[in-house]
């Protein structure tokens, strides 16, 4: 018996596959198209190390936040109507950072931006699986490649645009990109043959919920999620105005080394589910990431003007535990509503404690004067990434553990 062919990528689909790049390359912008500028940005609206840290904090906060709550959205307006609604809150948000006239509306824009971004993170999946069901390995990796150029580009050229016109086109530029990126949904929206089947976000087993709580496999997943979101955020808030400090490099090299960083994750995006579900090679990619940590920031604080952009390659490695996290949810879980249960329960979780990185990296360095015990900070997450992820090397079961097994 021959095998149907699979369906044509792009046969009557075109618009979704756009709309979904698109999403994903504005998930990013906003979070690494801020502090390459913020000391131009500091002259107009002062900014002291405490607010800068909280500026940093608040996309992960958004992203736990509504994370939890866009699945009521979704099921009350559907998935493409709650999206559209974002992407304008999008675009008004990263149009309002640019107008910006003081600290409140900073403050007001990028909470509207950061919880229009938190709301496209959930909804991004089920809508590849709506649109894609046949090639969700296939556009996954796209938009994870959308995402990935959406955070190494804007460091790169957020000075050079500052420079030549200001620091206001600088960050409101994006917002032409989240205008962009309504277009082909409200083309979908409007379209009388439109007729795919909606595929809500899921929600766990309660009892599964509750589990996860108790779980040291779970908690072992959300230590993994924790370090490396902690150390992204901390370093996408305080990089740029750190290697100046550090190294002496100019802003321009600083944005350009901030965006090293985040290239460092387009590689590992593409490489670490294959090497964790293909081959199992769990405990070789902690021990990568565990490594990287540890030599980038002891670069960054014993030798920082020899090879910086070295340290900072390697210190872009480390969360390599970040798509490790993700891969684990559905490798260390044997039913869908364990993977439900247990993906909830790490992003939540992590997140919130995601959140207090950049502020805290703030705090310390303004109480200490300096960048040694921020960064001493930083390179102690090495410890618990390697705990953790001894824990999740070993091949046991989310829902095995539940049962006593």
């Amino acid at each position: 018996m021959s095998r149907a062919p699979s369906r044509s990528l792009w046969a009557g689909r075109t618009l979704a596959l756009i709309g979904i790049v698109l999403v994903a390359f504005n998930l990013r912008t906003a979070v690494a198209s801020l502090s390459p500028i913020m000391g131009q940005l500091e002259a107009d609206i002062p900014l002291n190390p405490a607010l800068v840290g909280f500026l940093g904090m608040l996309p992960p906060l958004c992203f736990a936040v509504f994370g939890i709550v866009t699945p009521l959205f979704a099921k009350r307006l559907g998935l493409e109507w709650t999206l559209v609604i974002a992407l304008g809150a999008l675009t008004l948000g990263l149009l309002g950072r640019g107008l910006a006239s003081d600290v409140l509306w900073l403050f007001a824009a990028s909470t509207l931006t950061f919880a229009a971004i938190g709301v496209g993170n959930v909804l991004l999946p089920p809508l590849v699986k709506r649109y894609f069901p046949d090639r969700i390995g296939l556009v996954t990796t796209i938009y994870v490649t959308a995402m990935s150029v959406s955070t190494f580009v804007p460091p790169l050229i957020a000075v050079p645009v500052a420079d030549a016109a200001g620091w206001r086109v600088s960050l409101g530029e994006w917002a032409l990109i989240a205008a962009l990126a309504i277009v082909p949904w409200i083309t979908l929206l409007a379209h009388p043959r439109r007729q795919a089947p909606a595929v809500l976000p899921e929600e766990a087993e309660r009892g599964l919920l509750r589990y996860a709580v108790r779980s040291p496999l779970a908690w072992a997943v959300t230590v993994v999620f924790t370090v490396s979101g902690f150390n992204a955020y901390a370093l996408f808030a305080w990089l740029p105005a750190m290697l100046p400090d550090l190294a002496g490099v100019s802003p321009a090299q600083a944005g350009a080394l901030l965006s090293l960083y985040a290239a460092m994750g387009l590689p590992a995006g593409l490489l670490v589910p294959v090497l964790a579900a293909r081959y199992g090679r769990v405990r070789l990619l902690v021990g990568i990431s565990v490594f990287s940590i540890v030599a980038g920031y002891l670069g960054l604080l014993l030798v920082p003007s020899i090879a910086t952009w070295l340290w900072v390659a390697l210190a872009g490695l480390g969360p390599v535990l970040f798509p490790l996290a993700l891969v684990l949810i559905n490798l260390r879980t044997r039913t869908h509503s364990g993977s439900v249960a247990l993906s909830g329960f790490v992003q939540s979780v992590g997140y919130l404690v995601v959140a207090v990185g950049p502020l805290l990296v703030g705090l310390v360095h303004d109480a200490s004067g300096g960048w040694f015990w921020p960064l001493v900070i930083l390179l102690a997450t090495a410890v618990p990434a390697a705990i953790a992820g001894a824990v999740v090397s070993r091949p046991r079961m989310f829902e095995d553990e539940r049962a006593g097994r």
